[in-house]
């Protein structure tokens, strides 16, 4: 019965804000144990059934995390869900997706732009090397048969290593978010072979040289350059 489905999803909800209050209120941290199934029912005054509905749904959310034979515990907190949402978007619907990506462009672009004084600041030598070993791996990609699958990958790397300095989860999972999604759309994107993969490499290359100099107008500069070939490809493509 319609009034019978919508009561229970109302239970539902009711229990999955009842144990993110528990987790609030006690200030659990990722990885933190929660109370055994029957504790949770006690505590919240619900049924075993509802509880078990509750965890499934903040465990697909990675807001908990059930460990069979352990117990539930605090979730990474992670954007996994986002992640599996725009990339299943992007297997339903490329013409959909590609401006699903042209927007997680305009947030990268945002963050390295409006972060660039930290991330310089931030890269020690050690590595401002890795960053160059990438490139250095991008330009041998060039002359690669799958050149824009290996390229997807060396460019996730780099941007990765780009933002780990700055220690902030949220930036360093959207940044590994656009990725993932590009690399199910980058397949249907035309124009792109060796002479564009030398050309993505010198512009990584210059992303690290303009970090190194400190430079930040260059920094900045280097950025935009990079993402311009890619808003391109995806204008062909929409």
């Amino acid at each position: 019965m319609p009034g019978t489905r919508q009561t229970r999803q109302s239970l539902r909800q009711t229990v999955v804000e009842g144990i993110k209050g528990y987790i609030l209120d006690n200030r659990l941290r990722p990885g933190d144990p929660l109370p055994t199934e029957p504790e949770l029912c006690q505590a919240l005054g619900a049924s075993r059934s509802s509880v078990r509905e509750a965890v499934k749904v903040l465990n697909a959310l990675d807001i908990v995390e059930v460990r069979h034979g352990h117990g539930t515990f605090v979730g990474r907190l992670s954007l996994s869900a986002l992640v599996e949402s725009l990339t299943f978007r992007g297997l339903l619907s490329v013409e959909d997706d590609v401006q699903v990506l042209s927007d997680l462009i305009d947030v990268r672009e945002l963050f390295e732009h409006g972060m660039a004084d930290r991330i310089v600041a931030a890269l020690d030598e050690r590595q401002l090397d890795a960053l160059d070993a990438v490139v250095s791996d991008m330009k041998a990609q060039a002359d690669s048969d799958s050149v824009s699958t290996a390229l997807v990958g060396a460019d996730r790397d780099f941007h990765a290593l780009l933002v780990a300095p700055l220690h902030n989860d949220l930036i360093a999972q959207l940044s590994l978010a656009f990725w993932d999604v590009y690399a199910v759309v980058a397949p249907h994107l035309h124009g792109f072979g060796p002479e564009e993969a030398a050309e993505a490499a010198a512009a990584h290359k210059e992303i690290v040289e303009a970090a190194r100099a400190g430079d930040l107008d260059r920094f900045r500069a280097a950025v935009t350059a990079h993402y311009a070939p890619v808003r391109s490809r995806l204008a062909a493509a929409g």
